[in-house]
């Protein structure tokens, strides 16, 4: 459905290519904005695709080839973004890697590194680099996403537990410090998505299921529920809310106290 809440603003979006951040992409395209689409694989042809598919609702749009945890590479996305829209007004970071069923004891130097150095410190650059734009306008709104295991440690998240954890902090620090140049930053939870991302864990209809029964809700999460929340949260019907993590979870948190593992 078409409105105008994004109406003459430009987004980033990062992990756009699929999942979380294509909804993201889409729901912001549909909301009236202008969007830079970045992923670290581009040669599959999806960020095209989906850039075309901006372009087709109406909108401008811009694709870019980026692995978040290299500096020089945030700071050129930046740069072509300014370059192509002059302003940044919203950042969501929804890049991410999980590798799933890790423990912190099994867990090898290479792979925490790759998680913390993508989630958390990817997270960060992104931050940092938008941030220095939108601190020169006095205006910006940046969305980190953090995850249920980085509010309550999960069976099997090990790293990713932890560099979700980390993001909450940096949301809370971030919004404390960017408060005085009108830069709102919040972030989400989201519990279980279905997404190519996690499909080990929820593909067969009988895994769903069992999942779902944690879920107060009934149900696992789709990717525009996800969307739906971030579009709320970038929108000025959140304006006066900044350094909050919400759960976008189906209840998964309130329940924590009844569950049964």
């Amino acid at each position: 459905m078409k409105d105008d809440r994004l109406s003459g603003k430009t987004a980033i979006v990062t992990g756009g290519r699929q999942g979380i951040g294509r909804a993201i992409a889409l729901a912001f395209a549909h909301a009236g904005a202008d969007l830079i689409i970045a992923d670290i694989v581009f040669d599959d042809g999806k960020l095209n695709a989906l850039a075309k598919e901006i372009k087709n609702i109406g909108r401008e749009c811009l694709s870019i080839q980026a692995d978040i945890s290299r500096k020089t590479q945030v700071e050129k996305m930046v740069k072509q973004a300014v370059k192509r829209f002059r302003k940044i007004d919203i950042l969501v970071n929804c890049a991410g890697v999980w590798l799933p069923g890790q423990t912190l004891l099994e867990c090898t130097e290479d792979n925490w590194d790759r998680v913390i150095d993508i989630n958390l410190k990817g997270t960060y650059l992104c931050c940092q680099a938008v941030g220095r734009v939108m601190a020169g306008h006095k205006s910006g709104n940046i969305i980190n996403m953090s995850s249920q295991v980085g509010l309550n440690p999960g069976t099997g998240a090990g790293a990713y537990s932890i560099s979700k954890a980390g993001i909450i902090m940096l949301t809370r620090q971030l919004a404390l410090e960017l408060a005085g140049y009108n830069i709102r930053v919040n972030a989400l939870a989201p519990g279980i998505v279905k997404t190519d991302f996690n499909r080990n864990i929820w593909d067969s209809p009988e895994a769903a299921r069992q999942l779902s029964l944690s879920v107060p809700l009934g149900r696992l999460a789709e990717p525009e529920d996800i969307a739906k929340a971030t579009i709320f949260l970038a929108s000025e019907e959140s304006g006066y809310i900044t350094g909050a993590v919400i759960p976008v979870d189906g209840g998964w948190q309130v329940s924590a106290p009844t569950r049964r593992e």
